[in-house]
């Protein structure tokens, strides 16, 4: 019996014609066949304290030419769709995936387009016995991308290291991990992997060297760091299945009998020579360096990292950087060339891999309108104060405003109380002196969770071992303390803070790579540990950065080397990086008896576009509610014709309204129809409270019994309390009061049944919103 097309749901069409006609083609159903393959996240909206996710992108099926190499998309559409309808969606995804040729199919045919053609037709239309053989595919993708050698199929086909049950590499990893084995493959010796931080750049550099390493292309390898803890990390996490091949160098010695080499830069290096003790090894002794976070130093000509690279410059060289680093004065692109890859910090977000932000800015009066002192006027130190007015750059480095501090801390603690007292923080201060100083005011602030445990709140700079040796329990999601961490360089790159909620910026920043690494410590997603999004508090107007056209844009190389090398940076100005940690040099002033007060605080949040919103949020409320309802009439038609008030609200906020931070800023006590109504259509606002005692007024229920109306009051106190979700949940009749006057199955008899119990929760709704 014929089958009628037209009547087969999508997945009907994959299973009975395009899976078949792949399988004819000569696809391995097990090995390169695979259906329904997630790409993204979905990307992850934030609502006030609440979050949910878009869906994920998936592709209906991914072609392999081996289990790593992917080489095609297609989309399926059902057979009421043409044969093309899919193939704005496959090439979406194909782009993203980083394959050569895409298909959309109806099952009648499938439609090619060739996203590498640079002559001949771009599309054409194959039957469904034509489809191109996995040899085929994959000799024309050779042609395209120039793979000629045998010993370049070798090294670009090896495979990944995989463990049952273990973790694969994410479409962007997988493509950042095949562009850099290519290019490698086809002898270029110099690459560059842009990847925002967290996103995985470690894991993506293993993946790299253990296919290069078991295809014996590159069998001695160096994976350069600048942290002990990076070292570590990797070493017992990514790194692992290098077993007995590696080695981490301690000591200042250098065993060669192992393959795989961690070393820590200074470990290798030094100002005199005789501490070089890279020098032992012949400069053609690894086949292999990777730099991870290359822009903290081997950027600069003449930085250490440089030494060790030129030193080693026979070997193939990877850079791994969340900040590529591109001023006048060093260069990252000059050494490696451009990019082989950039994924950035906004597609990760986008994706759903990355945590959106939103930032809370607070503006100090010392801070805009500065601070001079009397004439002679000393501080508590007994320093002669240098007469000059002292602003916000110079707060915490010149100048130390006792009370600034203490305020500062306790809009800190005030928010966390508000929100989560133990989602785990970081303070970035000034220097080692600002961060004790910044300790010592949390405590105080924060005195009733620092009694249970004094961890509460701990410094972790470079030069107290006691708060290093806390800096795994803080990062350790498992761990409750420390909690709060106050710093000022030491956790600013390469922690992995997976649950870290909330980042104090209460430091002077002007280099654009720096502040990307330190907002790199909120960017992690972790869903066991409930942290999908995270917050900044800027004292500092740091978030400014977040303007720059620069902070998330594709890097450019602007390096001017002059002709006797690279020029000098300015003297004066602002710095590409902050101060060491040590304030030895520099003159502070004490001072404690300046009031300091907040002149302005304003919230901005992460946008569709990815920029921040920076509009005040009535006027960007009127604005979204607007392009939905352009008069009060039709919200109001909408509103009380909806059967539930929260879909209607869903809606709101899925559009970018947000009602949690709205009511923070016009009044708590008002539910999301009166929000709406006075911010979007200037109508004064009635509370909760004042709309229940209205209907209380009207005395509307009286054709119910008296235990029913006992119920519909009930509702009211829980209206007044916490808005109309809690009315519209049947539910709420299994807690108090409600189950003081009877089961949910008894209240509900009340009413004569539970469709009569909904109609009178739907009459209710009505008179509330009569008014």
């Amino acid at each position: 019996m014929d089958i009628d097309k037209e009547s087969l749901s999508e997945r009907d069409v994959c299973t009975k014609y395009i899976t078949p006609a792949l399988v004819q083609s000569g696809w391995d159903i097990h090995t390169q066949i695979r259906e329904e393959v997630r790409i993204t996240m979905g990307r992850v909206h934030v609502r006030g304290q609440k979050h949910y996710r878009d869906e994920p992108k998936r592709a209906d099926y991914v072609l392999y030419y081996k289990p790593n190499i992917p080489i095609a998309v297609i989309e399926a559409k059902d057979n009421n769709h043409s044969v093309g309808d899919g193939m704005q969606q496959a090439i979406d995804y194909g782009t993203m995936l980083d394959v050569p040729f895409v298909y959309s199919s109806n099952g009648d045919a499938f439609l090619e387009h060739d996203l590498t053609a640079q002559y001949g037709p771009v599309e054409s239309t194959l039957s469904m016995v034509a489809f191109p053989t996995p040899e085929e595919l994959w000799a024309r993708a050779r042609a395209i991308r120039k793979i000629e050698a045998p010993h370049h199929e070798g090294i670009i086909t090896s495979p990944d290291f995989r463990e049952p049950g273990g973790k694969e590499p994410r479409y962007y990893q997988r493509v950042a991990i095949n562009r850099a084995i290519e290019a490698i493959a086809k002898g270029q010796n110099r690459i560059l992997l842009v990847m925002a931080t967290g996103t995985g750049k470690t894991f993506t550099a293993f993946q790299i060297i253990w296919r290069l390493w078991k295809s014996g292309a590159k069998k001695r390898v160096l994976f350069l760091v600048d942290r002990n803890i990076l070292a570590d990390q990797t070493r017992i996490n990514d790194f692992k299945p290098f077993g007995g091949a590696m080695t981490k160098i301690t000591g200042r010695t250098i065993d060669p009998s192992y393959e795989v080499h961690l070393a820590l830069y200074q470990a290798i290096t030094g100002n005199e020579e005789e501490k070089k003790i890279f020098r032992e090894f012949s400069p053609d002794y690894f086949d292999l360096v990777v730099v991870d976070e290359c822009h903290r130093g081997s950027a600069a000509e003449d930085s250490a990292w440089r030494e060790i690279l030129e030193y080693f410059s026979s070997a193939t060289q990877i850079g791994m950087t969340a900040t590529p680093k591109e001023t006048k004065y060093v260069s990252n692109i000059d050494y490696f060339g451009p990019p082989v890859y950039v994924y950035s910090l906004r597609q990760g977000i986008d994706d759903g891999f990355l945590a959106p932000y939103k930032v809370i800015r607070i503006d100090l009066d010392r801070d805009l309108q500065g601070w001079r002192p009397e004439r002679g006027q000393r501080d508590k130190l007994g320093q002669e104060i240098e007469d000059r007015i002292y602003n916000q750059q110079d707060m915490d480095r010149t100048l130390v405003l006792k009370k600034r501090t203490e305020l500062v801390a306790e809009k800190v603690a005030q928010y966390l109380e508000a929100t989560d007292p133990y989602a785990k923080t970081i303070v970035f201060c000034e220097d080692i002196d600002h961060a004790e100083r910044m300790r010592q005011a949390l405590v105080n602030e924060s005195a009733e969770h620092v009694r249970k445990d004094p961890r509460y709140i701990m410094r972790i700079t470079g030069d107290e071992n006691i708060g290093k040796a806390e800096l795994d329990n803080f990062i350790d999601p498992e761990s409750s303390y420390p909690v709060i961490a106050t710093t000022s360089k030491l956790l600013s790159t390469g922690v992995d803070a997976q649950t870290c909620k909330l980042i104090v910026l209460d430091q002077t920043i002007h280099s654009l790579s720096l502040f990307k690494q330190i907002i790199g410590r909120g960017t992690r997603i972790n869903e066991d540990y409930d942290k999908y999004y995270f917050t900044i508090i800027d004292f500092k107007k740091a978030t400014e950065l977040f303007a720059d056209p620069d902070f998330d844009g594709e890097p450019v190389q602007i390096y001017e080397p002059g002709p006797g090398g690279p020029p000098v940076p300015p003297t004066t100005g602002p710095e590409p990086e902050p101060e060491p940690e040590s304030t030895s040099g520099r003159t502070k002033y004490y001072v404690d008896n300046v009031e300091v007060s907040v002149v302005a605080e304003r919230v901005q949040y992460y946008g569709n576009d990815g920029r921040l919103i920076t509009e005040e949020l009535r006027d960007y409320t009127r604005r979204n509610v607007h392009e939905e309802y352009a008069t009060l009439e039709q919200f109001l038609k909408v509103w009380t014709g909806a059967e539930r008030k929260r879909e209607i609200m869903g809606e709101l906020e899925e559009r970018g309204v947000l009602l949690s931070e709205l009511a923070q800023h016009v009044g708590r006590d008002y539910d999301a129809f009166d929000l709406i109504c006075h911010v979007a259509f200037d109508r004064p606002p009635l509370t909760r409270k004042e709309r229940a005692n209205n209907v209380r007024k009207r005395d509307v229920f009286t054709k119910y019994g008296e235990q029913a109306r006992a119920v519909l009051d009930a509702l009211l106190d829980k209206y007044a309390d916490a808005g109309i979700e809690e009315v519209e949940d049947i539910g709420v009749l299994n807690v108090q009061p409600f189950s003081a006057i009877g089961t949910p199955l008894e209240i509900v008899d009340l009413f004569g049944g539970r469709d009569e119990y909904l109609a009178a929760v739907r009459e209710l709704e009505d008179a509330l919103y009569d008014a």
